[in-house]
């Protein structure tokens, strides 16, 4: 899906790239961060890791910029040292990789999910579309369960639209290997999507429906009235809940899940005093919940809930801690 830049940028990249001038380097390339980011977050699923790995990537190119040679378009070359630097970096975290997929719970077991902001996804039309199908969470984490060099072999397979002979030469495979891998990573991503649209290549809708931010308002309104049977009946009875970084997706019935959060000290008493706003997060419906404590007059950013509604409930729930984390874009304070 990613196009080629023009043959007089690819020019003026290449007169750039021998003479040791970082600071042309570096605005030639910057205008590929977001997408690059993007494709990180992809295969990292956390966001800070895909910063750093985006930042190796443009250190790498620097000190590779003789080897370019315009063969390959300048955004093609960047994906794939960014792809590199990315297998590179699992290899080293690897006591952080996720359960197997097939065993249970796996479907949630990626403990360094991190979620990632709307305002830093690419302003390419072309680029935004992508990104915006395949960042939402339930995407993400499913990439998270193929093995790193068959995950890197899908993303630039079907979501770059790579074809084989160049997804091999980036990726130092053959042609065969990497058939071979694309079929396994498809099998083991209709597996982990039961029952979604698979086809991320479709346009995207790029606000919020009604009926989704109509339930996003109804969940805020509940927590601002401490309204217990109002936040229950805004559930389905077969909620999946996540609330990282505490591993595991439980499935639980509404009235369940409402309890659990009771007991577990987010609504003490009912005398809570939250405030929210409507956001999004992934490209998903959110929540952002800020909490008021009786010794300090202002409301702090607590978490983000991001929700999957399905006909007018919530159907998938994934909360992340939200203090300490800027880059979120959320006021730190109301």
């Amino acid at each position: 899906m990613t196009g080629p830049v023009g043959p007089a940028d690819e020019a003026t990249f290449t007169a750039a790239a021998g003479p040791d001038d970082a600071a042309r380097f570096a605005l030639l390339t910057e205008r590929h961060r977001r997408e690059l980011q993007v494709h990180c977050y992809r295969m990292l699923a956390n966001y800070e890791d895909a910063q750093d790995m985006t930042q190796e990537t443009f250190l790498r190119a620097w000190n590779k910029r003789e080897s370019f040679q315009g063969r390959a378009a300048l955004r093609t070359w960047l994906y794939r040292i960014a792809t590199n630097a990315c297998l590179d970096f699992l290899e080293k975290r690897n006591d952080r990789t996720p359960v197997p997929a097939g065993l249970p719970g796996a479907g949630s077991e990626v403990h360094h999910l991190q979620p990632y902001p709307d305002r830093m996804l690419p302003e390419d039309p072309q680029e935004s579309v992508v990104a915006r199908e395949t960042i939402e969470l339930a995407f993400v984490v499913a990439v998270q369960h193929l093995p790193p060099r068959q995950r890197a072999v899908f993303i630039v397979r079907d979501v770059l639209g790579w074809p084989a002979s160049t997804a091999a030469d980036a990726l130092g495979l053959t042609v065969a290997s990497v058939t071979s891998a694309l079929q396994r990573a498809r099998v083991t991503m209709r597996a982990q999507l039961p029952g979604r649209r698979l086809d991320w290549r479709s346009p995207a809708t790029h606000e919020l429906s009604d009926d989704e931010r109509a339930v996003v308002t109804a969940y805020i309104d509940a927590h601002e009235r401490n309204d217990l049977s109002r936040l229950t009946s805004l559930l389905r009875d077969d909620l999946r809940f996540t609330m990282l970084p505490e591993p595991g997706t439980v499935t639980v019935t509404a009235e369940d899940a409402v309890d659990g959060w009771v007991s577990g000290g987010l609504f003490r008493h009912g005398h809570d005093d939250w405030r929210g706003i409507t956001t999004t997060i992934n490209r998903m419906p959110a929540a952002a919940l800020y909490l008021r404590t009786p010794d300090d007059p202002e409301y702090r950013l607590f978490a983000v809930a991001l929700l999957h509604v399905v006909d007018g409930k919530i159907a998938e729930l994934t909360g992340f801690d939200a203090t300490d984390k800027p880059w979120l874009g959320l006021p730190a304070s109301l």
